[in-house]
């Protein structure tokens, strides 16, 4: 047995070999255990005809395996004639050496468990959200009162007991800020979506960081001029950049650092959707800092309610910067190494049927 029968041999997924045609070319013991049947009965069969799956993915493979790019496809139900579908997670990508060969691997949610940890504190802090959501108005009223009692207070005092009711205060007004960004982020309106000229976004952000929190940051312009339009809300956009370039600058070195905001067109930056169908996100914004990096321990739940790798951060700032983004149909992504981290936007364009409306009115 060579060691690439070994490996197939031994995925501990369901997984297929689909040669140009469609048609099943091989099968795994896992796949064979999925299927219910064995390799002989299913080599030469036409996958969809073998796996049945709720999601169009027929085109969507030609495309993969015409660009020669991997697809991924979360939450479907797969099964077949001979089983119930179970949720899945589908991974289909080229094989190297075989032109128009793809590998199909199958991941059932059973055998992922179908609540992890990670699941597991994304539920908690949705729920914590909810929660500080209603709770939110009703602990303010009392905390104005107390910050307004302490301000009395302090009229007649020395300066010794000041000092604890300047922390009244403090600590006070530190809560209220809190409270208010979870209701910020409860309460996020959908967005205005119209065309935008992202640098206008990006100038803006830049300009505004540099005269308040960013002033101690060297910030660098990397822009493509030819970008098209995005097709965004400007004032939620520029609320995401501003919080990335606060971020940066507060990861810095105090003494400072430097700041990069790089624009570029990816006409293959695509976000797939669970149900086969895809969004063009080529419109791709990068905020890079030269700070220490992410720590290790939440590079994975950055986006999640109430991480922070900050000492008294909320872990609010970069939640809603995700949530935004989610509502554009956009994507963020984050790659991080000490000396590097790069924030990456991928926003749609402006649609095309209302690109063309706008030149019908120039007309």
């Amino acid at each position: 047995m060579t060691a690439q029968t070994l490996l197939w041999a031994s995925l501990p997924v369901p997984a297929f070999l689909i040669d140009a045609d469609d048609r099943i070319r091989d099968v795994n013991s896992a796949g064979e255990g999925f299927l219910n049947v064995s390799a002989k009965a299913v080599q030469g069969q036409p996958v969809w005809d073998m796996i049945a799956v709720d999601a169009p993915l027929e085109e969507a493979l030609a495309r993969a395996r015409r660009n020669g790019t991997p697809l991924f496809v979360n939450d479907v139900d797969v099964g077949s004639g001979n089983r119930a579908p179970l949720q899945c997670a589908l991974q289909i990508a080229p094989l190297q050496g075989s032109p128009g060969v793809m590998i199909l691997m199958i991941t059932p949610r059973e055998l992922a468990g179908r609540l992890t940890q990670s699941q597991s504190v994304k539920s908690a802090a949705q729920s914590a959200i909810g929660m500080a959501e209603m709770l939110a108005h009703e602990i303010k009223n009392p905390l104005a009162g107390i910050t307004g009692a302490a301000q009395l207070l302090s009229m007649n005092l020395g300066a010794e007991d000041l000092e604890l009711t300047d922390l009244i205060v403090t600590e006070s007004r530190r809560i209220v800020k809190l409270l208010e960004q979870v209701e910020q982020f409860g309460n996020l309106t959908a967005p205005d979506l119209k065309p935008v000229n992202i640098h206008d976004v990006l100038d803006r952000a830049r300009r505004s960081a540099q005269l308040g929190f960013g002033a101690h940051m060297k910030i660098v312009e990397d822009y493509d001029p030819s970008l098209p339009l995005a097709y965004g809300d400007p004032d939620q956009l520029l609320q995401v950049v501003l919080n990335l370039l606060k971020n940066a600058s507060e990861a810095s070195d105090p003494k400072g650092g430097t700041i990069r905001i790089r624009t570029f067109y990816e006409h293959s930056c695509k976000l797939r959707r669970a149900d086969g169908t895809g969004q063009s996100l080529p419109l791709q914004v990068e905020v890079i800092d030269d700070g220490p990096g992410l720590p290790e321990a939440i590079k994975g739940d950055i986006f999640d309610p109430f991480v922070s790798g900050k000492e008294n951060g909320t872990g609010l700032g970069l939640a809603l910067v995700s949530k935004i983004m989610s509502d554009h149909d956009g994507w963020i992504s984050v790659t991080s190494v000490p000396g590097r981290t790069v924030f990456r936007l991928s926003l749609p364009r402006v649609p095309r049927e209302l690109r063309e409306a706008a030149q019908e009115e120039t007309k």
